[in-house]
């Protein structure tokens, strides 16, 4: 199974937080990041978003149908994502991609990859691409992709 952390791009500052919209930065990191994954990503990919606009505003870069998941909104625990997404449960050749937020996503990160510190702050718009090992079953990381690179 992959899981694909995708981080929101940049977005206004201001409140409510859920209705905070990209920055026209934000928007091409998005376009960038979403134009690469669409060529990565397998055709059975499930995209889960969460609720909050950029977050949204984000994965409608990858021009390609989503699901709104309201359990992995901001403040979200890292077993919410895990919930979200299945892990590890999915078979080898699917893959599922969570576009959320931080601190939630390194959190998933570390959990999963403890090599990786716990204090990880993912970039916006930052692709973090971790791979079930088919022989162990333990998580790998395969690809770490920010749009400052595309």
């Amino acid at each position: 199974m992959d899981l694909i952390l995708w981080r929101h791009a940049e977005a206004e500052d201001g409140s409510p937080d859920s209705e905070r919209q990209l920055t026209a930065k934000g928007r091409d990191q998005a376009k960038r990041m979403g134009a690469w994954l669409r060529d990565k990503l397998p055709e059975n990919a499930t995209i889960l978003v969460s609720p909050a606009i950029r977050t949204q505003q984000t994965a409608a870069m990858l021009k390609t149908d989503f699901e709104t998941v309201y359990e992995i909104a901001p403040g979200a625990t890292v077993q919410d994502i895990l919930i979200a997404a299945d892990w590890p449960n999915k078979k080898e050749n699917e893959a599922v991609v969570i576009v959320g937020h931080q601190p939630t996503l390194g959190e998933t990160i570390h959990h999963l990859i403890s090599d990786v510190p716990k204090e990880l702050k993912v970039k916006k718009s930052s692709v973090w691409w971790i791979k079930s090992d088919k022989n162990n079953g333990k998580p790998v990381l395969s690809i770490v992709m920010y749009a400052d690179m595309l």
